[in-house]
């Protein structure tokens, strides 16, 4: 009777079920390897350079230290047409774009980078003084092409995530924002169906109150846009992009007085 003997690779394989489910599996481990480099270069001890001055005569690492945390939220939507094809966007080097989540439409959450690790979902962007939002963020995607309604299994999924990362790295309850809020007139995610009100009712992101006090008078409503942390170099695309957020069935250009009320409030907030 023949023999069969499978190869050892193979069989390692069988055995933890990993190469023939699993459609991402080489892509995990150019992940696995990217992420070795990078610890490598965290594990070092700082070499002795000459920075400039007296050079010293050995290195030095301090024992007092800790990870970097994330210190914002910034929730997108994909602007594609299925999770299938974000996570394959996501998983091809030639797009140099990523995010820390996906959230698929039936709730399903892609956890696809460290949150310690900086992915590349913000662009060119700016909000108040931060201008690397990528260094200082976790992304998080949603599946939808930018016209619809977003499901309640994937706002569900949201809010578990959210308080997870609110817990875990103390972001502050303003840090929750959207990536048309950091750069306005280049982005305008999440649409207007997104349910930023639910969101903060949760403490995740501001809102303004339902009774508004009288605007002052001379109230500047693009000073205001600014204290914010909206970048107002363009003025009209910041109001666009503050009315998406928070007036997202008025997207007509200028600030009304009703606009002024709302900017007056959530001045209060920031």
């Amino acid at each position: 009777m023949t023999k069969y003997i499978l190869p050892v690779w193979l069989f390692s394989c069988l055995f933890y079920c990993g190469c023939s489910s699993n459609p991402y599996a080489s892509t995990n481990r150019l992940y696995r390897k990217q992420a070795k480099d990078l610890v490598k270069q965290l594990t070092q001890v700082p070499l002795v350079s000459n920075y400039g001055g007296k050079v010293p005569p050995y290195s030095i690492g301090t024992v007092n230290l800790n990870l970097r945390k994330p210190n914002y939220v910034i929730i997108h939507h994909t602007a594609q047409n299925s999770c299938e094809q974000t996570l394959k966007t996501f998983t091809l080097q030639r797009t140099q774009v990523s995010a820390h989540y996906v959230i698929c439409k039936d709730g399903t959450v892609h956890h696809m980078l460290n949150d310690y690790f900086r992915a590349w979902h913000a662009g060119n962007s700016k909000w108040g003084s931060e201008t690397d939002i990528n260094s200082a963020s976790i992304g998080i995607e949603l599946d939808n092409n930018g016209t619809e309604a977003f499901s309640e299994s994937q706002i569900s999924s949201l809010m578990q995530l959210l308080a997870v990362l609110k817990t875990n790295y103390k972001i502050p309850t303003a840090n929750f924002i959207g990536h048309s809020d950091i750069a306005p007139g280049r982005k305008v995610d999440p649409n207007a169906f997104f349910p930023w009100q639910e969101l903060s009712k949760n403490g995740y992101g501001n809102w303004p109150d339902s009774l508004l006090d009288t605007v002052p008078t001379g109230f500047n409503g693009v000073a205001a846009l600014r204290l914010i942390g909206y970048n107002v170099s363009d003025s009209l695309a910041a109001i666009r992009s503050f009315k998406l957020h928070f007036i997202p069935t008025d997207q007509s250009p200028g600030l009304t007085i009703d606009d002024k009320a709302v900017l007056n409030n959530l001045l209060k907030k920031y």
